[in-house]
């Protein structure tokens, strides 16, 4: 995959337009569109900042490595985006709640109900996870309905 395709497809992924990533990194819009066409590569201190806009490495991005696209390589991606970075700036939250008094409590007994599902239905770490985080956002639903 070249560097103009990775730079197209986290763009999207991060659901930006080439303005808002031009604005970010103070460039014109035609030259975000000419790095992800492939007619020119951006400066290095730009591959840097452009790293750090999308949450992931620099490496990801100027490696010559052939990502072609399939789930496999996807994978590969979703495994170098800090997530918890990403979507703190969407969500504040995310950054600053580790530093709540009293949070440590609350880590700990999300540990044990973690540690408690795996072993009771014999999950891996990522079922583990995924059926967590279903029965969280099924509970969000009904707490947000509610209000309505």
């Amino acid at each position: 995959m070249s560097l103009g395709d990775k730079l197209l497809d986290l763009r999207k992924k991060a659901g930006l337009s080439q303005e808002d990533v031009a604005d970010k990194l103070d460039v014109s819009r035609q030259t975000v569109s000419k790095w992800e066409t492939d007619q020119t590569v951006p400066e290095l201190i730009k591959v840097k900042l452009l790293s750090k806009l999308y949450n992931v490495s620099y490496d990801y991005l100027i490696s010559g490595s052939n990502l072609n696209g399939d789930i496999t390589s996807i994978e590969m991606i979703v495994d170098e985006i800090d997530w918890t970075g990403a979507w703190s700036k969407k969500y504040p939250i995310l950054a600053s709640y580790q530093g709540v008094q009293g949070i440590d409590t609350y880590c700990e007994k999300l540990s044990k109900l973690y540690d408690d599902c795996k072993n009771e239905f014999n999950f891996n770490d990522e079922d583990t996870v995924l059926v967590l985080k279903d029965i969280l956002y099924k509970k969000f639903k009904f707490e947000k309905n509610k209000i309505k």
